[in-house]
């Protein structure tokens, strides 16, 4: 099991700096002018790359988090495992925020977005506070 989830470790990192950068070229593409054609294809191809490289990323850290919980039955009975219940709507969150990213590049593509860059900057702290909530669960067990 250890093996699992060094390898879980691994995505999960991977995934996250996805996650990280993504927003950050959704900011660029709130800030391109009009007419810069060039520039706001650019950053549209580097986004729609990263996405789908990132969502690779996310299966086997999905797949292998789930080997581990079902693998050690965490949470699955007794007291004392509360936190492997909040880790879980973390993951959830972390999925709906990973989904939401591919929604809003649709938008950006499509000329349909009305977000700034501002809230974009904003929008990318979200997986910084998921991620730091996720380590402090899973690290210190809290309840």
């Amino acid at each position: 099991m250890l093996w699992v989830k060094a390898f879980h470790i691994v995505f999960v990192a991977s995934w996250f700096a996805g996650l990280f950068y993504l927003p950050r070229i959704f900011v660029n593409l709130a800030m391109v002018a009009p007419d810069s054609v060039a520039e706001r294809e650019r950053l549209l191809l580097m986004a729609r790359k990263l996405l789908r490289f990132t969502t690779i990323l996310a299966v086997p850290a999905l797949a292998l988090g789930l080997w581990l919980w079902l693998g050690y039955g965490i949470g699955l009975q007794g007291p004392g495992n509360g936190w492997m219940h909040a880790k879980l709507t973390i993951v959830l969150l972390v999925v709906g925020y990973h989904h939401a990213c591919g929604v809003l590049l649709r938008k950006l593509a499509n000329g349909q977005s009305q977000r700034s860059h501002v809230w974009f900057r904003w929008f990318n702290e979200a997986p910084v506070v998921l991620l730091l909530i996720a380590v402090v669960l899973v690290v210190v067990k809290p309840f």
